[in-house]
């Protein structure tokens, strides 16, 4: 079976910045069947137009007159059920040793739990198509190699991993929208305007109990807190 994969992160300046606001970065990931995508762009283009959204969306852009939009976009998302899911990795910067672990480098640290986002997700016989939020990496190389580690571990599934840039997926801006909400709730929610917390506060109603580290179990919106330390 063929799916599409789409990706974007919150906070990945924390791995390197000298003064880093917040504690949790989060890369998250959209997935779904590719049959259905033409009908999943088909419906968020939908709502974009009879909502006056004229431009990219994103957790960043939410607003209280764009609220209603964002409401709508969480309901059609949680609507769909099992056919289109999230997945998320939370890291807690305090726990990263970059200079034992990743050679003093952010950027590798930043693919290498982009690896693991990835990796415990697909499954033998399949084909994926990963789609990642286009940014500049030191390294030009950087997806090539996060493309060969994921097929050197699964070798009877296709992946395959590009940059896309975000202003052209609305697959990815609503990975984005869903990745913010992981990472605001993960680092407190304190300073969330009325909007961007009214929209959290409503993920979590239709969740069904708060955004927070779930069982491997939990197909819909999954978010696995690495810890970077081991124990238990």
């Amino acid at each position: 079976m063929n799916f599409d994969v789409y990706c974007d992160e919150s906070g990945p300046e924390l791995l390197h910045s000298e003064k880093p606001k917040a504690r949790f970065m989060v890369i998250g990931s959209l997935w779904l069947p590719e049959a259905l995508r033409v009908e999943a762009k088909a419906a968020l283009h939908d709502l974009r137009h009879r909502h006056g959204i004229g431009s990219e969306f994103k957790w960043r852009k939410v607003s209280p007159s764009k609220l209603a939009f964002y409401l709508e976009a969480i309901s059609w998302f949680m609507a769909a059920g099992q056919d289109v899911r999230f997945r998320a990795i939370v890291i807690d910067r305090t726990k990263i040793d970059l200079v034992r672990f990743h050679d003093g480098d952010g950027e590798l640290g930043f693919y290498k739990f982009y690896y693991q986002l990835l990796l415990h997700w697909t499954r033998e016989c399949n084909r994926y198509r990963v789609f990642c939020d286009q940014k500049k990496n030191r390294l030009p190389s950087r997806l090539r190699t996060l493309e060969t580690c994921l097929n050197r571990a699964n070798l009877a599934s296709e992946i395959t991993v590009q940059a896309t840039r975000s202003e052209e997926s609305l697959l990815i801006q609503l990975s984005d929208v869903l990745t913010g909400l992981t990472q605001a709730r993960f680092n407190g929610g304190d300073r969330l305007g009325p909007a961007k917390l009214d929209l959290l506060k409503n993920l979590e109603e239709a969740l069904g109990h708060p955004v927070r580290a779930t069982s491997v179990a939990e197909k819909k919106f999954n978010v696995f807190e690495i810890q970077p330390g081991g124990g238990w």
